[in-house]
């Protein structure tokens, strides 16, 4: 159904202030905007990086003489200090143009996070062309260290988007209002800037005024630096290969080669720069039992293990396929994973024979998970498969796909799981079946669920995690096309006056039956990059007409890159466990259904035994009041609204939040 967003009001004049205006707002309140800049830029470019990208984003939003003009955003500009004495009133023209050079800071910041890692710079392009300055050579650059305090706020910054934490920042430091820091992140082209201020409120343990202090320290000042020298053999060895390539341009230069049509790009083999990075001797190799004796329990916790690790013939192979991909050679990526050569040596996870194929398994650097897989007889061409998988866990890093054949997959399970079965998630009532796997950690082969046709079952792993980490619980994983299986979970609707509940595994009668309706859906995930699915039983409306119970489900979706996909599923009443929800709402690039946006309105046209039609709607448990309007107009107290509407109703839904705030319904 139809769902209209709140228009944003602009405030202030579209005049553009001139350059001298510009350059004295820059010079007069430059340490401000380099410090908002800092904040708002991605944490995973390191503080050395960071500091320079927030210094050149301040830099490069001085005007050109033919910039466009722009609107400013509101132009308030905080006091420089706590408890500072009144003074004059600043001046207009300052005022209107610190609030026009903000926005160009500030959307140029949030733009690091949507750019590709292999963009120039992690700039817009305009200003990628440009010479990366200020550029430092050996040293590094970073802030004065803080507290635990300050430690603490960093890396709850660091777990949440550009967007929540420009709101954060604009909020605080700048002291806008929160209708004035939306309009302003929706003038710098942040998504979901509705839902960025909301997630800004929770940040700081919600002490406004320790927070504030916190974001003013040291440890946010890209201002007050300390320095320290670059890697000085790295550098040194750079200084080599710089040195090599220059050489091997100017002996390139003279040659005039043609290459084949349709030839696949040729990088320099195992004997050039890239030498270490593809030598099998130098590949990372972790001790058998280390995942036991470590707190970082991921891909770098795992063993070589399989039958060829010691084949440095199959491992050369790999390697130089990987470094120089030949013509012919099947090449598959996950979202956010670049099909690029390592760039140090990487670690061997496996090697071994499966299905009729060499199979080697590598972990890149904790970005990457590569899969290399040549035929054990006949001619076929090799193949590649690159997966994104850093910040993995027990779970997210519990399995890896080895081999694929037929309906069936074959997996290499984590050292630490000790206990591995498999269900059908269509069937919650049915035990599940015990997984043979092999002493080099192996599976049989799992059914794989069936990517088109009907929906008669749906395959999924239940592991459990060994006692010898202290993490041994049962989980479920499923295949969705990807190198790494996807996560599931099952977060319940909270009692009343219970306070809302945290996800957990889906091992419990009612998380398989959730999952037994919602399954099916799990097809239009497939391929897309997830690494973790969870289903929310938000809400429950007893419906007209006999007053049978029906569930809201929302299903979230978590990619490896960040984003996330949300669909809103409707659960009817049907004798039938496994009778597929009806999805009633699909919305992408969402903090919907997350920590960060924990509150959903979900609405569908439903058609009663009676034959008669009504318009359902429900909220999560913050809402207290339902409204729709359009062709039909009615409302309701509580989380839930049904009304008697024609089938073909065009009917737009909002809800009120008891501590404030509207909701639409996901379309």
């Amino acid at each position: 159904m139809p769902i209209h967003q709140p228009q944003q009001r602009s405030s202030g004049t579209s005049e553009r202030p001139g350059v001298p205006q510009a350059e004295a707002a820059l010079v007069e309140h430059y340490p401000r905007l380099v410090r908002l800049a800092y904040l708002v830029l991605p944490p995973t470019l390191g503080r050395h990086r960071r500091v320079l990208a927030a210094h050149a984003s301040v830099q490069r939003a001085l005007p050109g003489a033919g910039a466009a003009p722009e609107a400013p955003a509101p132009a308030r500009i905080p006091a420089q200090t706590r408890g500072a004495s009144p003074g004059p009133a600043p001046d207009d023209g300052v005022t209107c143009a610190y609030a026009w050079m903000r926005l160009r800071v500030l959307r140029t910041a949030l733009a690091h996070e949507r750019r590709p890692r292999w963009w120039p710079g992690r700039l817009p392009a305009p200003a990628a062309l440009r010479p990366s300055l200020p550029a430092v050579w050996g040293l590094r650059l970073f802030p004065r260290a803080g507290g635990a305090a300050e430690l603490a706020l960093d890396q709850e910054l660091s777990a949440v988007s550009a967007a929540v934490r420009a709101a954060f920042a604009l909020r605080l430091l700048e002291e806008l209002d929160e209708p004035e820091a939306q309009a302003l992140l929706a003038r710098a082209d942040a998504r979901e800037p509705a839902s960025a201020v909301r997630a800004a409120r929770r940040l700081g343990s919600g002490d406004r005024a320790g927070a504030e202090a916190l974001l003013r320290s040291g440890e946010f000042d890209p201002c007050v630096l300390q320095t320290r020298p670059s890697d000085l053999l790295r550098r040194r060895h750079r200084m080599r290969v710089v040195a090599g390539l220059a050489a091997l341009c100017v002996v390139a230069g003279g040659v005039v080669a043609l290459a084949e049509e349709g030839s696949a790009v040729r990088l320099p083999d195992a004997g050039s720069t890239l030498g270490p990075a593809l030598d099998p001797a130098a590949l990372l190799r972790t001790a058998a039992e280390e995942w036991a004796d470590t707190s970082r329990v991921d891909f770098t916790a795992w063993p070589a293990r399989g039958d060829r690790t010691a084949d440095r013939a199959l491992l050369g192979r790999a390697l130089r396929t990987w470094g120089r991909t030949p013509q012919g050679t099947a090449v598959s990526t996950t979202p956010g994973a670049l099909p690029v050569p390592p760039a140090q040596p990487p670690r061997l996870l496996y090697a071994g024979e499966v299905d009729g194929a060499a199979v080697v398994l590598f972990h890149d650097g904790g970005v990457r998970v590569v899969r290399y897989a040549e035929p054990l007889a006949g001619a076929g061409a090799p193949a590649l498969d690159f997966a994104r998988t850093d910040d993995a866990d027990v779970t997210t890093g519990s399995a890896v796909v080895v081999s694929r054949s037929g309906d069936r997959a074959r997996f290499l399970l984590a050292p630490w799981i000790s206990q591995s079965t498999t269900r059908d998630l269509l069937r919650p009532d049915t035990p599940a079946r015990a997984l043979k796997v092999g002493a080099d950690g192996v599976t049989a082969g799992v059914p794989r669920p069936s990517p088109g046709g009907s929906c008669d079952s749906w395959p999924a792993m239940q592991l459990r995690s060994s006692e010898r980490i202290v993490e041994k619980h049962a989980f479920l994983v499923t295949d969705l096309g990807d190198l790494a299986p996807v996560h599931l979970t099952f977060t319940p609707k909270p009692g009343g006056g219970a306070p809302g509940r945290q996800p957990r595994e889906a091992t419990g009668s009612p998380a398989l039956l959730s999952w037994a309706r919602t399954a099916c859906s799990l097809r239009a995930l497939s391929g897309t990059g997830v690494r973790a699915v969870n289903n929310w039983d938000f809400a429950e409306q007893r419906l007209p007409e006999g007053g049978a119970p029906a569930q809201w489900v929302c299903t979230r979706a978590d990619t490896w890159q960040g984003p996330g996909r949300v669909l809103v599923q409707f659960l009817g009443p049907d004798p039938s466990t496994a009778a597929p929800a009806t999805v009633v709402g699909d919305q992408r690039d969402t903090a919907l259904c997350s920590r960060f946006g924990q509150h959903v309105l979900g609405g569908t046209h439903w058609k009663a035994p009676s034959g008669r039609w009504y318009v359902l709607a429900a909220g999560s448990r913050a809402v207290n009041r339902i409204e729709a309007t359009g062709a039909v107009r009615a409302s309701a107290s509580g989380t839930t609204l049904a009304v008697r509407a024609p089938h073909d109703a065009s009917v737009e839904l909002t809800a009120r939040l008891r501590e404030g705030g509207a909701l639409t319904a996901v379309r």
